[in-house]
Order: structure tokens, then C-alpha cells, then sequence
């Protein structure tokens, strides 16, 4: 009898995606090939954001128009600028970034979620807000304009980056600086949360009246087609731009100048390729309407585009998101929410604000129960500010919830809007501290510096849950802006109070006392402070006094005059950079009052901070972690030389 060998596997075929080394490897690939490519691609995305999070609607949306923009353009030497720059990982794994390196984005030693200069020179220029890269790339045509250079530029912009007033400000120049500029509208209809206002509405009715741009290119071939075919399609190009109004709505975009091509299927790569070949050989500025699908791939990110924006791990099947450990306190954002919706039913001159981030900075539970008294503005903080600041014209409190880090974005607004005509508008800063995988364009550390230099602001942070409401109920009672700041993540665990509580205004919280040392902390830096006096007190028996400071401005200068008076170090801790934070008001305060008390200042380093898996990770590569900070406090303490203490005036 004999015995069958059961045949062997075949081997695995490679991917197409392993073979890519770069753009060259791309444009080698037959066409026939790339929509095993871009599924490879996704594939791709899907198994990395899983396991560590990241945009992953956003980046699944636009895989085909990025294979597209590489078949066509060469870069380095053509440029791409991508508006946010979340939808970037298909480009990266393009242009050489795939394999280990791609395989710990946002993680440290791995690619960073946004496109970085440092990183790549394929990158060409770095963003991490909205609206940035119409503005970037028209300054690029122009200068290459300027150097007598031929290279393209691609300016690569969502539709939600059109509400934006920077894009609309480019917008407005593009034809009076440069004759060359490809724009892809990369319309997906959603923006962090689903598009609103008239130019969302605008968009739409493009994407769904083809008639003109099928009678401008089946005239077009035409006239050219004739012995005379060019004048003759001057002559037509003349009376269209005189009488096209008669029969469809003439694109927003030409009254700008731009030619305007589209609606463009965003995944089929051959239709794309055809229309970029045709936008690269343009002499005038073109801008290509694509429509998109965004979270294309995943059904879950499809569902829910809003919730995979931007996220943690998940399950990449189910699209289930990672459940944080039993026990685990909820979000500040949560917390914020809930009660800022509590006070809105109970006061109907409450209203929240966002700029497109309803979920990520816990409004939507207010637009679920008081739609009446939620407003989203879409992608356009400046307005949100002055918005709020016409209500409070009219008796009204407004909450406007924004990132720190898109705080910059509106500082001309929060000072001659807002803070100069004294009006109560509260702020309620979310991310403010790290947001650790995102890196350095979504760090919150600078709003302290920026905030307590205007006159009449009130700027606070708590140092958890409870004490975060009391100070929103607080901010609502007060005539002036208000500043609220607070971290990513999960609050610290502390029960809410039924009934919330006014806080004095400028008065800090002694949580012990002390007379070696005092260790004024602010927001999350309180139980870390609480923590190094236990350790200084146990090894070194130390008094040491612990200080929950809560205002940044004004400052409790009495409390702190008397350490000042009494001890003989006083150390400032803050979730934010050392220049001109809360630590160098401590030390302006202390100068003024001519006392001579050294201040030792902990917090960021006056450095742009790096992306990395966790706020832990990056301390501890900062020089920030526990042990560091207990070893600077102990060698500070040591300097101080017995004697008597440093007198301070009241």
C-alpha cells in the first residue's frame, strides 16, 4: 500500500507593499496591480492603529488619491502638503517609512502620526492643525516662482478645512501670487465631526450636479478639435464665463480664479491618475473636487467616522475600542460635560461652544440634552471666540470648549474680543499637559505663558474631578473670562460633590504645612508633590509644607509670602513649560515682594516635546519622572545654607 504525502503550502506570496522602498518601487508597479496595493495598504493601517491608535478614518479615506498623487509626482523634488497632516500614513508607508519603523508609529523610536520635516525629506512641510496647507503650499509655488524652479506643488485639503479662515485668507491670494498650484478638495463630507455650515452645504451640491464640468470638458475637446479650434474655444471660454451662471451654479472656486475639475471618484485610481496628468499639465491654478469615503476599509470606522477620527487601540475586527481597567476614574472631558450639562438645564443663559470637537471635549452630552443651548462652529476657533463673546454681550454665559493646543490658535481674539471688553466667557481648555502619541503639535504646555499676561483673566486648574466643577460653577459666576485647564485622560478619582462648591477667587489650598521647604504644585502635579514630601519627610526629615495652588492668576501672594517668610526653599511643580509658566509667577511674586527665598521650578523643558506611548515615558525621557524630580528638590535643599530666614514684605 502506498502512502499519499500530503502536498506541502504553498508559500505565501510577498506583498506588494513589502517591495516598496519609495516612490520609484510605486511607479514600477503595474496599474493593473495598485488595488492589491491600496488593500495591502489598509490591511496595513488597520493592524498598526489597533495596536497603538491613531487617525484611522481619516488615513483609511484617502489610501487610493495618495497612490494616485505618487504615480504622477515625484517627490522629493514635487511637494505635498497635507492639510492636518492625519491622513499621512499611506505617504509614509510610500515613501519609505514601512516595516519596524511604521509598525511603532506614535510610539518612541517609531513614525510620527503627522508629517515631519525631521523625519523625512518627503515631508514637506509639518502640521498637525487645521487649514494650514493652501497657505504652505502657496508660499512654496511662489517661491519656486521666485527661484525660476518647475517643480509642482499639491496642497491636499479636507472639506472641513475650508471653514477655517486661514485656507479662505490663501484662498483669496492664490492668483495674485502664483500661476501653478494643484489643490485637491479631498471631500469626504465629515470633519472631526460631521461637516456643518454653507460651505459644507456648498460642497454638496457640487458633489451632486456634474452638468457643468461635463459640459465645460466635452466642449472644450470639441472646439479644439476644429481647424481654428483655439480662438473658437476663447471666444466660448469669453461668453462661459459671461452666461454659464444661466445654466448651473458656477463654482465658488472660479470666482477665486481656480479652475475647478470635479466631482472625482477618490478610489479609482485610474480616474485620479487621468486627472492629476491633466491637473499637472495646467497653466493656471486647478483645484480637483475628490470625493472620498472616509474609514473606507474597516466597517466599523465606516459606521462611525467621528469615533475613529482619532482613537486609542481597538479590536480590529469588531472595531471595538480598547475598555479602559475596571475601576478606571472617568475622563476630564466626561466630567466637564456632565456638568457643565447640569448647569445649563438648571440656567438657560449657559450655552457650550466647540469648534467641530463635541466628543472629544465631552459637549455632546449637552448637545444631546440641551440642543437648544450647543453650538458647533465647525473648524474655526477664532470665530468660536468672538461668537461667544457676542452672546455674553446679550446676558448669556458661554462655554467655549477647545484643546489647548488650538487655544493658540485664537489669542488675538481672547484678548481684544473677550478679555479687553471684560466680558464673562468661560474657558474650559481640554488636553492641556501631553497628549503623549500625538507629540508635539497636540501638547497643551503653553497656555499659562500665553494666558496670565492679560489683564483680568482668571486662570485655574484643579487638581481633580471635584474640584474642576466647583471651579466651572465658579467661572459662571463671575463678571470677567475665565480660564479652566485640565488634562487628557482619566481624573484622579475623586468624588464629585452634590452640591458644588465657589472657590474664594485667588485663594490656594494648604494641604499641609511646613516650615524646611514648601512645594507649591498646581493640577496634576498636587499628588506628585504630596508624594516627595512623604519620601523628603521618611529619609530626610524635612517639613515640608504641600500646596494646592489652583490659581495661576490671580495668585494667592499671601500664603506664598508667608513660605516665603517661613521656609527656606519654596519648589513650583506644573503640567507645563517652566518659560513663563506658573512657576515664573511664583518667582516674579516672590521678587516683587523682596524676599530672597530660592525657587526651584519643575516642569517642561523649554524644548518641543517629542510624541511617545504614554506621559510616564515621556517624563522619564525629560528628566521629569519621580525619582528625577525627588533628586533635584534634595540637591536644591541642599544648597540652602543654614541661616537666618529671608524676611518678605506683605
Amino acid at each position: 500500500m502506498s502512502t499519499t504525502i500530503p502536498a506541502s503550502q504553498p508559500p505565501a506570496a510577498p506583498r506588494l507593499l513589502d517591495g516598496i522602498r519609495g516612490p520609484e518601487d510605486l511607479k514600477a508597479l503595474p496599474a493593473a496591480v495598485l488595488p492589491q496595493l491600496a488593500q495591502e495598504i489598509r490591511d496595513e493601517i488597520i493592524t498598526v492603529t489597533a495596536d497603538h491608535g491613531g487617525h484611522v478614518s481619516p488615513n483609511l479615506g484617502v489610501v487610493e488619491l495618495t497612490i494616485a498623487l505618487h504615480r504622477v509626482f515625484q517627490t522629493p523634488q514635487d511637494q505635498f502638503t497635507f492639510d492636518v497632516s492625519h491622513q499621512c500614513y499611506t505617504h509614509k508607508l510610500l515613501t519609505g517609512r514601512q516595516g519596524e519603523f511604521f509598525r511603532h508609529l506614535r510610539q518612541p523610536g517609531g513614525a510620527s502620526g503627522f508629517l515631519n520635516r525631521a523625519e523625512s525629506e518627503h515631508d514637506a512641510f509639518g502640521a498637525g492643525h487645521a487649514g494650514t496647507a493652501l497657505s504652505a503650499a502657496l508660499g512654496m509655488a511662489t517661491a519656486r516662482d521666485l527661484r525660476g524652479t518647475s517643480e509642482h506643488v499639491v496642497a491636499v485639503c479636507g472639506d472641513a478645512s475650508f471653514t477655517c479662515g486661514l485656507t479662505m485668507e490663501a484662498l483669496n491670494n492664490v492668483v495674485s501670487s502664483t500661476k501653478r498650484l494643484i489643490v485637491i478638495l479631498n471631500d469626504n463630507e465629515w470633519a472631526i465631526a460631521k461637516n456643518v455650515g454653507a460651505i459644507s452645504r456648498y460642497l454638496n451640491r457640487l458633489s451632486t450636479n456634474p452638468t457643468y464640468n461635463r459640459l465645460h470638458g466635452d466642449l472644450e475637446r470639441f472646439f479644439t478639435g476644429l481647424p481654428g479650434g483655439q480662438e473658437m474655444h476663447r471666444t466660448w471660454m469669453k461668453w462661459k464665463r459671461e452666461t454659464k451662471d444661466f445654466f448651473v451654479e458656477s463654482s465658488i472656486f472660479e470666482k477665486y480664479g481656480l479652475r475647478y475639475l470635479g466631482p472625482i471618484d477618490g478610489h479609482n485610481i485610474d480616474e485620479l491618475v487621468k486627472n492629476l496628468e491633466f491637473a499637472k499639465q495646467s497653466d493656471s491654478p486647478i483645484i480637483l473636487h475628490v470625493l472620498t469615503k472616509k474609514g473606507r476599509g474597516l466597517d466599523a470606522a465606516m459606521k462611525a467616522p467621528d469615533k475613529f477620527h482619532g482613537l486609542g487601540s481597538f479590536d480590529p475586527v469588531t472595531g471595538e475600542s480598547t475598555k479602559p481597567a475596571p475601576g478606571t476614574p472617568p475622563a476630564y472631558q466626561d466630567v466637564f460635560g456632565c456638568a457643565l450639562t447640569r448647569f445649563a438645564k438648571a440656567d438657560p443663559r449657559i450655552v457650550g461652544i466647540t469648534a467641530a470637537m463635541a466628543s472629544g471635549t465631552g459637549l455632546s452630552q449637552l448637545a444631546a440634552q440641551c440642543p437648544r443651548q450647543f453650538f458647533d462652529v465647525g473648524i474655526a476657533e477664532e470665530h468660536a471666540v468672538t461668537f461667544a463673546a457676542g452672546m455674553a454681550t446679550k446676558g448669556l454665559r458661554p462655554v467655549v470648549a477647545i484643546y489647548s493646543t488650538f487655544l493658540q490658535r485664537c489669542y488675538d481674539q481672547i484678548i481684544h474680543d473677550v478679555c479687553l471688553q471684560n466680558l464673562p466667557v468661560t474657558f474650559c481648555i481640554d488636553r492641556a499637559g501631553l497628549s503623549p502619541a500625538d507629540g508635539p503639535t497636540h501638547h497643551g504646555l503653553y497656555d499659562f505663558s500665553f494666558l496670565r499676561c492679560v489683564p483680568g483673566a482668571v486662570v485655574m486648574q484643579p487638581k481633580d474631578e471635584d474640584e474642576l466643577v466647583d471651579m466651572l460653577h465658579t467661572s459662571l459666576q463671575l463678571p470677567s473670562p475665565a480660564f479652566i485647564r485640565y488634562p487628557r485622560g482619566s481624573g484622579a478619582g475623586a468624588a464629585i460633590k452634590a452640591v458644588p462648591a465657589i472657590l474664594p477667587l485667588g485663594q490656594a489650598e494648604l494641604l499641609r504645612d511646613g516650615d524646611d521647604i514648601a512645594l507649591w504644585a498646581i493640577g496634576p502635579m498636587v499628588p506628585q508633590a504630596l508624594k516627595l514630601a512623604d519620601q523628603l519627610a521618611l529619609e530626610h526629615q524635612l517639613s515640608v509644607a504641600v500646596v494646592n495652588a489652583r490659581f495661576v492668576k490671580p495668585l494667592d501672594r499671601e500664603l506664598l509670602l508667608q513660605h516665603a517668610a517661613a521656609t527656606r526653599l519654596i519648589v513650583t511643580l506644573e503640567d507645563h513649560t517652566i518659560v513663563g509658566g506658573f512657576g515664573s509667577a511664583v518667582i516674579e511674586a516672590v521678587q516683587e515682594a523682596g524676599a530672597t527665598t530660592p525657587v526651584e521650578r519643575i516642569g517642561w523643558p523649554d524644548k518641543f516635546v517629542e510624541h511617545g506611548n504614554s506621559v510616564d515615558t515621556l517624563r522619564a525621557a525629560y528628566g521629569l519622572a519621580h525619582d528625577d524630580l525627588y533628586r533635584r528638590v534634595l540637591t536644591r535643599w541642599q544648597q540652602c545654607r543654614p541661616g537666618p530666614r529671608p524676611a518678605a514684605s506683605s
